[in-house]
């Protein structure tokens, strides 16, 4: 892996809105009818992607190809895959492709060997009835999604997930375990995260009180093993992970330890494998049908184009749940950036807030505000051809409303047609004309139809790495770091400060040199 301190972009690169290919870009993307007049299917590992529901016509995907070549995407995606620096605010590479691939460096795949023989060992001595995972964002949002997706039936192991610093979260993970047998997993890349390492004091004193050796009972999952050992966690029990893997991409490496013991080896191995695909499609197929490529672009227009401020998840899938946070924290951690990488204002709206629920609650929750709704947004409908359970009808009845609601948002309904239908129904013509504006459709909403087989190992790990690189590729087109959060940083920051000032012997006059009038308003109620 390189460790020269170069920048993905040339610091001289031009402004994205000063480009005559972004400009082409723009009148392309309005001079479409609006979406697609037939298919426009896209066959890549593990998934169909049927992009008919976007904007799509041979001029606005010819500029889409002459605008990534001007931003240099060849190079940019050669320079991710090989483990070059990507992430020039941090000099970091951003490498978790090495992590899926089949022929890993020696030492990702000595660890990844260590890691599956220490659950083949927990497995043939039936140990850990109970496992306590703790970790925050990048470090829990993986792993989670892993464990619902493929344990949703139950396994022989009770996983409980405990992120968040409020004692309720430990209180209820810890609650009813047996500690004799349960092990605590705790993950932090800096191994300094204080949500992880507060919740990770207080199930240490839980084991101790129940007077067992906390170290029997604790493994670490980091990429500063000394610091975990430090802490009172045996060496043969830190698992490693490496700076260049970022938390959000982190789902690929021993942070996944806990989706080992619960759903399996072969999971996470399937897992890899899909993914490994997907990087493959994605650096070898041709920029008109790559997946993450396309859905890039689409992005792009919905977002900088067409105004659209949000992307809307719709799995239709109810083990794929934990799908939504896990894009959300990908997505909008990584494009939530305003400058670029020279520190310029990009200078058009970029990464859309990203939200969502399953199908078909979701219809029952808010699809009434995209299908009528001022503003709308692009919806990802996600579907999965076979399901693994035996009432075939419940699937039919799964697959025909996630089709119904996408061709509704697209087809529309005009105001002729709604009065056509009520008059249809028998309604006198006053009433026709008074019901019929309530229900007409705009219609034309963009979307993305996601299919996959079934739900395997396999294709969910091609369906993470193909929002992996459609993200990647959007940071490109916008000239910004895909790879930092120095919003959250500041936050942090701020936050310490603050625990400090909370405390009951704090000094309040310092209070008044630090803090906001608010801010110190509610330090001074709140202190104690």
């Amino acid at each position: 892996m390189s460790t020269t301190p170069t920048s993905a972009f040339p610091m001289d690169f031009a402004p994205l809105t000063e480009l005559p290919e972004w400009q082409r870009f723009v009148q392309a993307a309005h001079a479409c009818p609006g979406q697609a007049d037939g298919m426009d299917l896209i066959e890549a590992p593990g998934l169909t992607l049927d992009a008919s529901g976007q904007r799509h016509s041979p001029a606005l995907l010819a500029a889409g190809q002459a605008l990534l070549q001007a931003r240099g995407f060849d190079e940019q995606r050669r320079r991710l895959l090989a483990g070059e620096i990507v992430n020039i605010t941090e000099n970091r590479a951003a490498w978790h492709t090495v992590l899926r691939a089949p022929t890993a460096p020696p030492e990702v795949l000595a660890e990844r060997e260590r890691m599956d023989a220490w659950v083949r060992r927990a497995d043939t001595e039936r140990r850990w009835r109970h496992i306590v995972h703790i970790g925050i964002g990048g470090s829990d949002w993986g792993v989670r999604l892993a464990v619902t997706a493929f344990g949703y039936a139950g396994t022989w192991r009770e996983v409980r997930f405990v992120a968040n610093i409020d004692g309720h979260a430990i209180e209820g993970g810890l609650a009813g375990l047996d500690p004799r047998d349960t092990l605590v997993v705790l993950v932090s890349k800096s191994f300094t995260t204080t949500e992880t390492l507060e919740n990770g004091t207080r199930a240490r004193e839980w084991l101790q009180a129940a007077g067992l050796d906390p170290a029997s009972h604790m493994v670490a999952i980091t990429a500063q093993p000394e610091r975990a050992r430090a802490w009172g966690i045996p060496a043969a029990q830190v698992f490693q992970i490496w700076d260049w893997v970022g938390g959000r991409f982190s789902l690929w490496s021993a942070v996944s330890l806990t989706t080992a013991l619960s759903v399996g080896i072969d999971v996470l191995a399937g897992l890899r494998m899909g993914a490994a695909a997907m990087d493959a499609h994605f650096a070898q197929a041709p920029l008109a049908v790559n997946a993450p490529v396309r859905m890039a672009l689409a992005g792009v227009v919905n977002r900088s184009i067409l105004g659209h401020g949000s992307l809307n998840i719709a799995p239709y899938d109810s083990r794929l749940v934990n799908l939504v946070p896990y894009v959300q924290q990908l997505d909008m951690e990584s494009l939530g950036k305003s400058v670029d990488q020279a520190g310029r204002p990009v200078g058009v709206p970029t990464g859309p807030a990203v939200w969502g629920m399953p199908g078909t609650d979701a219809q029952h929750t808010f699809f009434q505000w995209l299908h009528q709704g001022s503003d709308g947004a692009p919806v990802d409908f996600i579907l999965c051809c076979h399901a693994d359970h035996h009432w075939p009808g419940h699937h039919r009845q799964l697959l025909a409303n996630c089709l119904a609601q996408r061709e509704a948002l697209m087809r529309g309904k005009t105001q002729a047609q709604a009065l056509a239908e009520c008059l249809a129904e028998g309604l006198s013509p006053e009433q026709a004309a008074t019901l019929a504006p309530h229900r007409v459709h705009p219609g034309g909403r963009p979307n993305h139809l996601i299919a996959l087989p079934r739900l395997s190992p396999y294709s969910l790990g091609a369906l993470l790495a193909l929002y992996e690189h459609r993200v990647f590729t959007q940071g490109i087109i916008w000239g910004i770091d895909s790879f930092d959060q120095w919003g959250v940083e500041y936050g942090k920051i701020l936050a310490r400060g603050i625990v400090q000032a909370l405390s009951p012997t704090a000094d309040a006059a310092q209070d008044a040199t630090e803090h906001d009038i608010s801010t110190r308003h509610w330090i001074h109620q709140l202190r104690g």
